[in-house]
């Protein structure tokens, strides 16, 4: 899948990347890897992010 876009609300806060950690968890537990194997590729400090999934 290339392209697919996924929507991820979090109630972590946007401060020091607690938010895009919480999103990388979430994805992890939702496709059955660990967290460290999800990459943040672009979008640190906006509303739409960029992740590196395998």
């Amino acid at each position: 899948m290339s392209g697919a876009q996924l929507l991820v609300k979090t109630r972590a806060k946007p401060q020091d990347g607690a938010a895009n950690e919480a999103v990388r968890v979430v994805l992890a537990e939702a496709l059955d890897c660990a967290p460290s194997q999800i990459t943040l590729l672009r979008g640190a400090t906006s509303r739409e992010k960029l992740f590196r999934i395998p």
